[in-house]
């Protein structure tokens, strides 16, 4: 049990520094070309260890179907709401959006799994939750660094993350597949279908800035797609979806942290939806671990 909470906080950094990543690579290529070539250098890297492990096995193909649905759930649309969203709006922003998928796997696995019913401590940790996303967005003030449409995007990725919790709980944990098969078949779907829809114009520009390729090539892709994905599967398997999706309570402290560091303004407002965000989460995530004793 040790091993899965180390995991679940080891995926909550990596998926907090993944703004900043985003930010340095947008810059300079397209978001699409972004989400390519992050799930590219993701996939390469598990392919190999996924061969040498001989994890990967022909009883697998009939789960194919699954695969592909997790590749636009959990890899090409989910990264690529994020990445869209993180170019419109300050990477802290986006980290505080993204800790709001525990809310809608919650929503989900109310609506589709039985072992994970609500209780009253969880709806008021939703509640808190969607009071935080009002205020991190702030669409009273109508501030200029915040666009509405990147608010959006986040929420759309954000969204399709937490049903992908739910689907690959329902059905393929089931199965016992390693989460190392799993994440190289959702992360190979991915790169087939990012390759054939991704204009390459322009695409060499990331290669004048070794930081934001760097940060493209290690920082997204091997970590934060590659080494994410063989956590997620993990922890899905070990803890259930609606636990597994606490990864998310770490990733906006993170976001927050880098969004300092590299100078965005961190004011109240930013620390007051922080703080109603991971209450809300927090309520989600020990009022799960109560009704699963009960």
């Amino acid at each position: 049990m040790l091993k899965s909470y180390l995991a679940l906080i080891a995926l909550g950094v990596i998926w907090g520094s993944n703004f900043i990543f985003m930010k340095w690579s947008i810059a300079l290529i397209t978001p699409m070309q972004t989400v390519m070539l992050r799930v590219l250098c993701g996939f390469i890297p598990l392919l190999l260890i996924a061969l040498y492990s001989k994890v990967l096995h022909r009883n697998q193909f009939k789960y194919m179907v699954h695969f592909a649905v997790m590749s636009v759930l959990a890899t090409s649309f989910y990264y690529y709401g994020f990445v869209a969203g993180t170019a419109l709006i300050p990477t802290s922003i986006a980290g505080l959006l993204s800790g709001s998928i525990p809310i809608f796997t919650f929503v989900c696995a109310f609506l589709f799994l039985r072992k994970d019913r609500p209780t009253l401590q969880m709806l008021i940790g939703v509640l808190l939750g969607f009071l935080g996303i009002i205020v991190s967005a702030r669409p009273w003030e109508n501030i200029e660094s915040i666009d509405p449409l990147g608010v959006i995007w986040m929420l759309a990725g954000t969204t399709s993350l937490g049903v992908s919790f739910v689907y690959a709980q329902r059905t393929l944990s089931p199965h016992k597949i390693p989460p190392l098969a799993l994440a190289t078949w959702q992360t190979g779907f991915a790169s087939l279908t990012l390759f054939i829809l991704t204009d390459f114009t322009g695409l060499s520009a990331i290669t004048t800035n070794i930081t934001a390729l760097l940060g493209l090539i290690i920082g997204l892709g091997l970590l934060g797609t590659g080494g994410a994905f063989f956590l997620y599967y993990y922890i899905i398997e070990k803890l259930g979806s609606v636990k597994a999706s606490g990864s998310s309570y770490i990733a906006p402290i993170v976001a927050v942290i880098i969004g300092a560091f590299v100078g965005e303004e961190i004011n109240l407002f930013v620390l007051a939806a922080l703080v109603l965000i991971l209450s809300g989460v927090i309520l989600i995530q020990t009022g799960s671990r109560k009704a699963s004793e009960s």
